[in-house]
């Protein structure tokens, strides 16, 4: 049975992602997030729950333990958030790592809508960067997620990029982001190390269609 630890459980992506991931058997969950609370209305069979905090390094510690795989989808100082992760995975000899980023970290999103996804997010990317460089630098099988902005349509489409590549789409839904984490989870060997851009097909513009 592979054993997943969800780091920032409470959020919305997460939250999808937990319900998917508790209907596979062959997985065991650990949901660590600061208030359980948040999850109250998370199926919550087959799961266990750790109050912590990422940077409390005893905590993450402890709560690594016995897992294959770690899922972050954090908030906060996301560089010094990702190099706790790095080091306290390489003590436990845990190689699996999906993190969730932003888009806009590499540049790579094109036109009218780089220019206002910059406006509106610019500053606080320079954290996200640090931390995709922390990710890339190590020896962990990663995968970085770059999601365009972020919906709440009940509804699972969406396509991928690569780094190095144009940006495409200005939304997705926060469902399907949590489909293609769970897929990474299931699939063996799948987009490892790379760091991936996504989006919903035919969503290209100025900006989004909710602004």
């Amino acid at each position: 049975m592979k054993s997943v630890l969800i780091l920032g459980a409470g959020g919305q992506i997460a939250r999808h992602a937990t319900e998917f991931l508790s209907k596979d058997s062959n997985l065991q969950l650990t949901l660590f997030l600061r208030k359980k609370s948040k999850l109250k209305k998370t199926d919550l069979h087959r799961v266990k729950i750790i109050e912590g905090d990422v940077l409390d390094s005893k905590k993450l510690n402890e709560a690594m333990q016995d897992h294959d795989v770690i899922y972050a989808n954090l908030d906060g100082p996301l560089d010094k958030l990702a190099q706790a992760i790095v080091t306290a995975m390489k003590s436990h000899g845990i190689r699996r790592l999906i993190f969730i980023s932003s888009l806009g970290i590499y540049n790579e999103v094109p036109g009218a809508f780089g220019k206002w996804n910059n406006k509106m997010i610019g500053q606080y990317l320079p954290p996200h960067r640090k931390a995709a460089d922390i990710i890339e630098k190590s020896d962990l099988d990663y995968t970085i997620l770059r999601p365009a902005w972020l919906t709440d349509e009940d509804e699972i489409d969406y396509e991928i990029t690569q780094k190095g590549e144009l940006f495409k789409g200005t939304e997705v839904s926060r469902k399907s982001v949590a489909a293609l984490v769970v897929k990474l989870i299931q699939t063996q060997h799948f987009e490892i190390r790379k760091s991936l851009g996504v989006n919903k097909p035919n969503t290209d513009g100025d900006k989004p269609s909710f602004y």
